[in-house]
């Protein structure tokens, strides 16, 4: 997976835009873009995009981000979307492998009770979101064989810390996000699954995604996440052999 473009799992509009994208994957997302109130209502409209684009013939990867494990959201989360067939699900502010085998757990249930194949449905943590995880990265290796990816991500960490930026002036990451960028690479490598780069936020900025993107694939990325379907073409670019 080159480009995995993140669309609100609530926006039908979005949906069908992306569909369009040429991005590698699509991750509907029904945590941080859907407020608590709005959750139920985009759970029914991510599981009618699943099935729909499970229609075409060509299409990319859908994968969806669930809220976490400690949220009070994600036990209906899988119960809405598991039976669509999600090609992988996207956990956010994982703690470790731990977290990992718990999804894989509850992710064997609902396939089960769906008469889907086990092991059907991928996981794809987003590893770097708590300063505590970071102590953990060693343990994804051997986790799950639902392991697909591993990403990272320097927007809630830094909100962990207190930090007041995460970024230079100049756009570089600051050591502390450097360091986590680093140590999410080198845990994907260590697990034998794609390492994906975190997102680049000023959409607008293509030059600056161009420079990130070409930086990550020099250090061993093979793809990057992206969050407004004008990345996708500038990501598939780079990190196309």
């Amino acid at each position: 997976m080159r480009s995995l473009l993140f669309v609100p799992g609530d926006s039908e509009k979005k949906f069908a835009k992306a569909l369009a994208s040429r991005a590698d994957a699509l991750i509907l997302d029904l945590e941080d873009s859907i407020s608590p109130t709005a959750k139920e209502g985009a759970r029914k409209t991510a599981r009618a995009a699943i099935a729909e684009a499970r229609k075409k013939k060509t299409r990319p990867l859908i994968y969806v981000r669930v809220n976490s494990l400690d949220s009070g959201f994600l036990e209906a989360d899988l119960d809405a979307v598991t039976p669509a067939r999600p090609d992988g699900i996207m956990l956010p502010k994982a703690r470790g492998g731990q977290d990992v085998m718990q999804l894989s757990t509850k992710l064997a249930v609902r396939e089960a009770e769906s008469d889907l194949p086990d092991g059907e449905i991928a996981i794809l943590p987003i590893a770097t979101e708590s300063a505590a995880a970071l102590f953990n990265m060693g343990s994804y290796a051997g986790a799950s064989r639902r392991l697909s990816a591993l990403t990272w991500g320097a927007e809630d960490l830094s909100a962990d810390v207190g930090a007041s930026a995460n970024r230079l002036t100049d756009g570089a990451y600051t050591d502390p996000y450097r360091l986590a960028r680093a140590l999410a690479l080198f845990a994907a490598t260590a697990a034998e699954i794609a390492p994906i780069d975190t997102v680049f936020v000023n959409f607008r900025d293509r030059e600056g995604l161009a420079t990130e993107c070409d930086a990550a694939r020099r250090d061993g990325f093979i793809g990057k996440l992206a969050i407004h379907p004008d990345q996708v073409a500038t990501i598939n670019a780079a990190f196309t052999p």
